[in-house]
């Protein structure tokens, strides 16, 4: 039990962290939040939970192929946030990125990649 409170701790406090950091310097809290942080946190968690090679490497791999279509999120939001507003905003971003998340998997699918 104290290892999945040290998790939660240590997790939430790196996006505690970053939110902290943005809220000082745009470009500074960018860099920190496009830095894959959670995801060596997760690398490093299933590694000291014995987790065997291929399942942390199957991790690294999928989290590659996810984050893709996720990008045009990133130019998205920006633009749509002073247009709609931050819920609307939001909205449209997970509602984008899902149908591209979707495209994607079919268009690589044909490459031999199963995302679904």
């Amino acid at each position: 039990m104290t290892w999945i409170i040290a998790k939660y701790l240590l997790s939430a406090g790196m996006v505690v962290f970053i939110s902290e950091v943005a809220k000082r310097s745009d470009r500074l809290g960018g860099l920190l939040g496009a830095l894959p942080v959670m995801t060596l946190l997760t690398l490093t968690w299933l590694y000291f939970e014995n987790q065997g090679v291929e399942k942390i490497a199957n991790h690294a791999y999928y989290t590659f192929w996810y984050v893709i279509p996720t990008l045009p999120m990133f130019l998205l939001f920006p633009y749509l946030l002073p247009k709609i507003g931050f819920w609307l905003t939001m909205g449209a971003s997970i509602g984008i990125t899902m149908i591209c998340f979707l495209l994607f998997a079919l268009l690589i699918k044909g490459f031999g990649i199963e995302l679904m």
